[in-house]
């Protein structure tokens, strides 16, 4: 939505099987976006998408956002010491090898424009171990993984920017199915100095890193969290644990 209101022309995408709930359909109204299906776990949809989207454009892609998550363990409800590896392995390949396929479908087919950008929202989960946060806490790693790496090498070959936010605990879909998810943002809004960010907030930074105000910032996983990732300790929670 805030790129729209930028003055963005978009392609939104999602799951075959979420398209049926029709939320982004009701997006895709108000931005007058198309909507193509695509499993990313499938490289024959990804090309497609990346065809449509081109179509559109009459040309490539200035910006991607890669907001993608499923832990399979999680909604099955089983511990991380009792991971069934094969879930795990769909969850990595859902919520973070998606984004090295998204890369490597546009890098194949020179689909992003020169000096463009890419972000994928994270969780510091990645550097923090929250329990109950579970094999995401893997997952949201190795997706910053790919960011750094995957983002030398479109940095050398077209300027492209590929960055990670790291934002606040925010209620999505996919966080809601996480353990003591009210707890995470509870404490975080304590522990934060700014308070936590709000998803409007978040979508107000993708638009910085998306715009060429940011042309040298790549490689990075950014803290959008209103402070919490670097305080170790606030006067309201020492309070709590003293009473």
């Amino acid at each position: 939505m805030r790129c729209h209101e930028e003055g963005a022309q978009l392609v939104l995408s999602n799951a075959p099987v979420a398209l049926r709930m029709g939320e982004i359909n009701k997006l895709a109204e108000i931005v007058k976006a198309p909507v193509v299906p695509a499993d990313v776990t499938n490289m024959d949809d990804l090309k497609k998408l990346f065809e449509e989207s081109m179509k559109h454009f009459n040309g490539g892609v200035d910006f991607i956002l890669h907001s993608i998550g499923m832990g399979l363990n999680v909604r099955k409800g089983k511990k991380y010491t009792e991971l069934d590896y094969g879930f795990n392995q769909k969850t990595f390949d859902i919520s973070s090898v998606s984004l090295h396929r998204v890369l490597r479908t546009a890098w194949d087919m020179d689909a992003i424009n020169e000096g463009g950008s890419v972000i994928a929202l994270t969780y510091i989960a990645a550097q923090r171990v929250f329990p109950d946060y579970s094999e995401m806490a893997d997952a949201k790693a190795l997706l910053e993984s790919i960011v750094r790496s995957f983002g030398y090498h479109y940095g050398v070959r077209k300027k492209v920017r590929i960055n990670s936010i790291s934002q606040s605990p925010t209620r999505t879909t996919a966080g809601g199915g996480i353990k003591g998810f009210d707890g995470f943002i509870t404490f975080a809004e304590k522990m934060s100095p700014l308070g936590n960010a709000t998803g409007d907030e978040c979508a107000d930074y993708c638009v910085s890193l998306f715009s060429d105000l940011t042309k040298m910032v790549t490689m990075q996983n950014l803290f959008h969290d209103g402070g919490f990732s670097t305080t170790g300790i606030t006067p309201v929670i020492v309070e709590q644990m003293e009473k």
